[in-house]
């Protein structure tokens, strides 16, 4: 089978390269372009019969929000909720995280319930049958592993997870590092242990090549996932974090080389003023390639806010370059999010990645903020809940604290004493 990025090096135009350039106002071929050298990625399965959708260089920056049972709890159908919920909110892609139940079932029924493309992280599952056929996650085998990760891609999988970067080399620097949290990433951590526990090389990276060919067959699209970043400030930007992010830069010009489209993932906790500089240095180091942050989180004291915290982080990235934010919800770091939790992440992070736009596709972003504004100006309350991000919530404290008519009157901010109103009362009788 041919993939995306292989017809994009031969100059064909496909019919995904056209969807995605319908979407983003922009040109078929500049859309082959970017998926021909790395810097664009369309992350559809051969088997996902779903619209396509783009994520890198010059387009609108996207939003992932991540869903998926426990060990603790396992509803199936409340994260069947929680897909349609962050899908109604505006997410482009979902993630399952799923490590409780049937997994292969949970993932199945997710994927029938949401027209987005489908991401996963294959090691989780490993490690959970490893844990249940062999009595720890150390015992995983190499095959089951790779085993898991063609299962997802059978199923129509469209990106995974994959921390490859991770190797007996990092994980020396890591144990001889003086990290405040060490590896926060579980499936770094999995990955960690089994190479401490084997004394053997990550199959992920040692096997690499194998990797390339699962990826290749079904046209799935390899995140490189982060599993050495930064659980606290205190860690941020240290040697353990930019030694992974060198060796993923090696991945990607080899997975661009067998025509596999990749993105990395980057880092969790970042203080502001070093964002800028991790997301161009991702660049610089990755030549381009995509790239999927997680918040990042600005701050470590709020617990309950972590969304926000998260959003924070995310504006700055999507200004400095990032092209595809990971939402963080409330609960970051308390438990399980609920699906009011998923609503409000994906928001927040849309604003964030709404805000990157206004700085890298200004004459494109900027019409919804014209729309509004103009809508403001005319006190048409019915067209600002339309053109709301979440026009549900807009209406509610409307109708509880404003009531009556929906044109041409303040709000209960301002009353009487609104200052578009009474402008505007002046304006006319000056004509």
């Amino acid at each position: 089978m041919t993939t995306q990025m292989e017809y994009a090096k031969r100059g064909s135009v496909t019919d995904e390269m056209r969807e995605v350039a319908r979407a983003e106002d922009l040109s078929p071929e500049y859309i082959m372009r970017g998926l021909a050298e790395g810097r664009i990625v369309i992350p559809r399965n051969l088997s996902h019969e779903i619209p396509a959708m783009g994520i890198g260089e010059g387009l609108r920056i996207k939003v992932n929000a991540n869903i998926g049972t426990s060990r603790d709890i396992c509803d199936v159908d409340t994260e069947l909720l929680k897909a349609k919920v962050a899908h109604e909110a505006g997410a482009d892609t979902l993630m399952d995280l799923s490590t409780g139940g049937d997994i292969d079932a949970i993932r199945r029924r997710i994927m029938k319930a949401t027209p987005l493309p489908i991401g996963t992280v294959p090691i989780y599952q490993a490690a959970i049958i490893a844990q249940e056929k062999r009595g720890a996650i150390v015992d995983m085998t190499e095959d089951d592993l790779f085993n898991a990760i063609e299962r997802n891609a059978k199923d129509g999988v469209d990106f995974v997870t994959v921390h490859c970067g991770i190797n007996r080399v990092s994980v020396d620097r890591m144990k001889r590092s003086k990290r405040l949290t060490g590896i926060v990433s579980r499936g770094g951590t999995f990955l960690a242990a089994w190479i401490m526990h084997n004394d053997k090389e990550n199959p992920l990276y040692g096997n690499y090549d194998y990797l390339l060919e699962l990826a290749k067959k079904y046209d799935v699209t390899l995140s490189l996932g982060d599993g050495l970043r930064p659980g606290c400030i205190r860690d941020a930007t240290d040697g353990p974090q930019i030694q992974e992010l060198i060796t993923i830069g090696e991945l990607v010009d080899r997975a661009r080389a067998a025509g596999v489209q990749v993105m990395v993932e980057g880092p969790g906790h970042v203080p502001i003023d070093q964002i800028d500089a991790n997301v161009k240095l991702e660049k610089a180091v990755c030549k381009g390639a995509p790239f999927y942050v997680l918040g990042p989180l600005v701050t470590d004291i709020a617990p309950g806010y972590d969304h926000i915290v998260g959003a924070i982080g995310g504006a700055v990235a999507a200004m400095a370059g990032a092209d595809y934010l990971c939402y963080v919800t409330p609960t970051e770091h308390i438990g399980l999010p609920d699906v009011e939790d998923v609503r409000e992440g994906v928001i927040v992070s849309r604003i964030a990645a709404h805000a990157g736009d206004l700085v890298r596709r200004r004459d494109k972003a900027i019409v919804w903020d014209n729309d509004m504004s103009k809508a403001r100006a005319d006190l048409d309350w019915k067209r600002q809940m339309d053109l709301s991000i979440n026009p549900a919530r807009v209406r509610k404290v409307k109708e509880e604290r404003s009531p009556g008519e929906m044109t041409d009157k303040g709000c209960s901010m301002c009353g009487e004493f609104c200052a578009i109103k009474i402008l505007k009362e002046y304006m006319k009788a000056e004509h």
